[in-house]
């Protein structure tokens, strides 16, 4: 059984048309005419149990939409999903019981009571078991190391206080999906890193099948494999996270420490960023010379103490991605259709 499957998934929205001059405003508010706005527009998607998953798009893209589909709040248009075996807008409740959500603007602990008695009242939804619930959360105070946090109130928590909380909350009862809705916003490096690790242990230690959305490249490199991306409801690209930096874009970084300095460097399909005494840092366009041959140029010039090469960074990625999709991809804005009210 797939964790995820979506076939056409579709999502429209009728939008209430803004007329301009007075008279067209005040006849609409007699006959109002609405605009059908495609939110979702065709989407295909299997997701394996145990997969991280990330899910990409400028704002506007899909994203949110598609989620609220795939945790049965919305129903769609057209098309079909499971997840987990389950219809997520006709079986809303029994999903419920295997998937488990975090909202890094929303929270799911309540404000005014300690975090403690929101995993008590969380029990009590969940319908666990005393000694389960009680082992479960143990566990996962240890783990997120929430002790300190355990009776101060949520609204007195930083942000990073409270995410890992959300996150431990989320995940009481087992879920073997974990739909992740930008976890990092707003906190700081450490807390990042922190977070990031305990969701990979979730996920290497228990197979919890994670999907994420995040605008922060850091946790797409450190948490997901695979990455789709979406733009205007539609899917324009799905592969490996590491494929998606190996081939997208041909543009790689080659840094050299050189034991003494060298002649300037020119070779086609190279360009010299920084040369000193003690440094050589190249830009290597791979789709006009092989990192090979370029590799072999250098050692062959220069005494060398170390080189690295790196991949370009992944937010240059994603906006490659976006902007080869406005030049290639058809659909780039979903059609209004009029229709009267």
């Amino acid at each position: 059984m797939k964790g995820i499957q979506v076939e056409g998934l579709c999502k429209s929205f009728a939008v209430k048309k803004k007329e301009e001059g007075l008279l067209s405003s005040l006849r609409s508010l007699v006959r109002p005419t609405y605009v059908e706005k495609k939110a979702v527009h065709g989407i295909d998607l299997q997701v394996e149990p145990g997969e991280t998953l990330a899910f990409l798009g400028p704002n506007g893209a899909g994203k949110s939409t598609t989620i609220k589909m795939l945790t049965g709040i919305l129903h769609p248009t057209g098309g079909r999903a499971e997840v987990l075996g389950h219809c997520p807008w006709k079986e809303r409740g029994r999903l419920a019981y295997k998937i488990g959500t975090v909202f890094g603007q929303k929270s799911q602990l309540w404000y005014h009571l300690p975090p403690l008695d929101s995993f008590e009242l969380m029990s009590r939804i969940y319908e666990l078991k005393r000694e389960e619930f009680r082992s479960r959360r143990d566990y996962l105070v240890r783990r997120f190391e929430l002790e300190p946090y355990l009776q101060t109130p949520v609204r007195k928590l930083s942000l990073g206080e409270r995410m890992r909380c959300e996150i431990a909350a989320a995940m009481l009862h087992r879920p073997q999906i974990l739909f992740l809705d930008e976890p990092t916003i707003g906190l700081d490096v450490v807390v990042k890193h922190r977070i990031r690790e305990l969701i990979m242990e979730m996920n290497r230690e228990e197979g919890t099948t994670v999907f994420l959305t995040s605008h922060d490249a850091g946790d797409i490199e450190r948490l997901c494999r695979r990455a789709v991306v979406i733009n205007h409801g539609r899917v324009i690209f799905d592969d490996r996270v590491e494929s998606m930096k190996r081939d997208l874009l041909t543009d790689k970084t080659i840094r050299l420490q050189l034991l003494e300095r060298g002649a300037p460097f020119h070779l086609e399909g190279i360009e010299v960023l920084v040369q000193n005494d003690r440094e050589l840092k190249l830009s290597v366009d791979t789709s006009a010379i092989s990192m090979e041959q370029a590799l072999s140029h250098l050692v062959a010039r220069y005494r060398v103490s170390d080189i690295t090469i790196e991949d370009a960074p992944m937010e240059q990625i994603i906006t490659y991605i976006y902007a080869k999709e406005a030049e290639e991809w058809p659909g780039q804005a979903a059609a209004g259709k009029e229709r009267k009210g």
